[in-house]
């Protein structure tokens, strides 16, 4: 079975309609629970990311190994949580959660410079959310998200047929660059643009850089792009901390100007900042290290 990501997410048209119901009808509560069958069930019968997540819990932070194989379900408990309040958020109960910002005053300042600004964060707890905190900005600023347009297109029908009209944009990456130019225009409007730094595509550029004492590969794009613009740089991370709560954390980049490869491993220095707190909300169920023969 392949291990690489191919820029798709699993899921069905189905399963978000049972959770839409459930929390719309009863509530948060109600969708929790059934999330627990869910889990065991990609416990059981998604083995391939079982098993990337395994080694990541068990080789690289260091857990026993039998510890390691209950905290799978965990990890996939959790992400189904924040897909439920993404759901939840987004459909209009985002009183129900509490918030945290924490460093939120940074991209003020970047935004008060009038030179937009690159947010990158990772697939790392619920960053989807994250427009729901930047309600709270100073300025009134837009944000546009860099993404591959190949997720399931049923299922984000679906979703934008239910859930509340986003503000985000969404700038498409094309392989004939013509997003590099979208994102320009965007910072020229003094708009925040967010990309993800954590998942290479097979195939594409990409830069080397340890994380959590192992050697993997990164998509070289948003480095060498961020590397280059006259704009501030911060990383961003939303968090789960309860269930109804969630914490937003900002940090500044100060890598030099096109320096790529020092942004990239100022990045993965903050991943693993936020891994040590947040251990079970790294999303990544592939062979992100690309080790052999584990």
């Amino acid at each position: 079975m392949d291990t690489e990501w191919k820029g798709k997410s699993r899921g069905s048209v189905l399963g978000y309609k049972i959770f839409v119901f459930l929390i719309k009808k009863i509530g948060l509560s109600a969708a929790y629970l059934i999330l627990y069958f869910v889990a065991i069930y990609f416990c059981v019968f998604s083995l391939s990311s079982s098993k990337s997540i395994h080694y990541y819990l068990h080789k690289r932070l260091g857990h026993g190994k039998y510890k390691s194989i209950l905290k799978i379900f965990r990890s996939y408990y959790v992400f189904g949580q924040t897909i439920i309040d993404k759901v939840a958020i987004s459909s209009g109960l985002r009183d129900k959660f509490t918030y945290t910002f924490d460093g939120v005053e940074l991209i003020n300042e970047a935004l008060r410079q009038k030179k937009g600004g690159i947010l990158i964060s990772a697939h790392l707890g619920n960053f989807e959310i994250a427009e729901h905190f930047f309600g709270e900005l100073e300025e009134n600023a837009s944000i546009s998200i860099l993404t591959t347009n190949t997720e399931h297109t049923a299922i984000k029908d679906y979703l934008e047929s239910v859930m509340q009209k986003s503000a985000i944009n969404y700038i498409y990456i094309n392989e004939d660059l013509s997003h590099i130019f979208e994102i320009n225009a965007a910072l020229a409007r003094n708009e925040i643009v967010c990309i993800t730094g954590d998942r290479y595509l097979e195939g594409s550029k990409y830069l080397t850089q340890d994380l959590l004492g192992q050697e993997a590969r990164f998509p070289s794009g948003p480095f060498l792009l961020a590397s280059r613009l006259k704009v501030p740089i911060l990383f961003v991370y939303v968090m789960k901390e309860t269930n109804t709560h969630y914490h937003l954390y900002a940090r500044k980049a100060i890598a030099k100007q096109r320096d790529a490869k020092g942004l990239l491993k100022e990045y993965t220095e903050s991943v693993q900042w936020i891994l040590d707190k947040y251990p079970l909300q790294w999303f990544n169920y592939f062979d992100f290290w690309n080790v052999k023969n584990k």
